[in-house]
């Protein structure tokens, strides 16, 4: 046929094909956990305060993360995307720093991926 323009992908041909239209799937990005770890110097009040500044966490919940930090050597804080736990950690270790604490803070990969930011 002369003339006539050739189909456009996806597009229904005479043999009574459906168009499909074909979009690229979303990937949720990968979740990184903000992990206190228990050491001999900071003060209880301390890590609750950080948990209550840098992480908006209530003073019962705040509390309740400091004592599984003292308890276990570690704790979760929150789930975040890469940059958002890496920048948080960064942030809990400085304002720690700044007001002479050796608080660590790190950013780790999620085991679990089904848990909602924090």
């Amino acid at each position: 046929m002369a003339g006539s323009t050739p189909p456009r992908p996806g597009a229904p041909d005479d043999a009574g094909d459906v168009a499909v239209d074909l979009r690229p799937r979303t990937v949720r990005p990968r979740r990184y956990h903000v992990i206190l770890h228990n050491d001999d110097y900071t003060t209880m009040e301390f890590v609750v305060h950080v948990l209550q500044k840098l992480f908006h966490k209530s003073e019962a919940e705040a509390t309740h993360i400091m004592l599984s930090v003292h308890r276990k050597g570690y704790g979760v804080v929150g789930v975040y995307t890469r940059d958002v736990a890496e920048t948080k950690a960064e942030q809990t270790m400085d304002y720690a720093r700044e007001h002479g604490h050796p608080l660590r803070a790190t950013a780790e990969p999620a085991e679990d991926d089904e848990e909602s930011e924090s």
